[in-house]
């Protein structure tokens, strides 16, 4: 009598392990301005480690309901998704030991990367965009410049969609297969105009040809009824969800990257 066949067990896939794992915190992460959590995640087999957020950390903020950041890293993580650029890490709202919470993928960073600069003089070298002069102490200025790389100048895109209040150097993470994804994006979708970024070196220049693809894909994803516009609907208000509509539409019928506003701080501090 044959033995019988064994069906091979199915693979746990990064979102079920973040949504359905046990989580177990190994630490925290002092730098962050909210409660954020160093955690592993396990779940039939499969092991990873992960940030978790819980919204009971949240620090209130003038400019946002409280209670919020959690769900708008995981719409910003939605939005990326559906550009096909996967610029953040896989991210989920989930019950943690804390209560309900984002947990997002860790991500093992590159050393040595080089993204952001700090140069002599007023013009950028070869290879990098200008962002602006910066005050480096005892009276001195340095020209802050960043990568002329298309992996940034894509984030700079979605960051102009989501409408990213606080993009620093930080929140860049080079990862390996030269993989390159952006973190910490609770500051986002507010329905007045809040971009604030270090990645301004393509400001009120052409977008690529790639990127207006993308947008008009992201126009249609964000109709009534549309996929993305469904998946946004629990994590972010009906008005937050037009106020991105409409900012792609903005950026279509341009067809140039925004520049800064006179309205705002462009760029956010610390910038790193």
């Amino acid at each position: 009598m044959s033995a019988p066949e064994r069906i091979p067990s199915r693979s746990v896939t990064t979102a079920e392990l973040l949504t359905h794992g046990e989580l177990t915190v190994r630490g925290r992460i002092r730098e962050a301005s909210n409660a954020a959590l160093f955690c592993t995640v396990a779940h039939e087999g499969r092991e990873a480690s992960c940030v978790y957020k819980p919204v009971a950390g949240e620090r209130p903020l003038w400019d946002f309901p409280d209670g919020t950041l959690a769900r708008r890293e995981v719409a910003a993580y939605e939005v990326s998704e559906a550009t096909g650029w996967g610029l953040v890490p896989p991210t989920v709202l989930r019950d943690g030991p804390y209560g309900e919470g984002m947990c997002q993928l860790w991500i093992d960073v590159v050393p040595d990367a080089e993204l952001l600069a700090l140069v002599d003089g007023e013009e950028p070298g070869p290879g990098w965009k200008a962002v602006g002069l910066a005050d480096v102490g005892e009276g001195r200025t340095a020209l802050l410049v960043h990568a002329d790389d298309e992996r940034l100048r894509r984030l700079a895109v979605l960051d102009a969609v989501i409408n990213n209040a606080d993009r620093k150097g930080g929140h860049l993470l080079p990862a390996g297969e030269g993989r390159l994804y952006g973190i910490d994006h609770g500051v986002t979708f507010n329905t007045e105009n809040k971009l604030r970024t270090l990645l301004w070196g393509w400001a009120g220049e052409p977008l690529t040809a790639e990127a207006l693809g993308v947008l008009g894909v992201l126009r249609d994803a964000l109709a009534d009824g549309g996929e993305l516009a469904r998946r946004l609907a629990p994590l972010i208000t009906p008005a937050e969800i037009a106020a991105t509509r409409a900012r792609v539409d903005a950026l279509l019928a341009s067809e140039h990257h925004p520049e800064p506003g006179g309205d705002w701080p462009a760029i956010p501090w610390p910038p790193v």
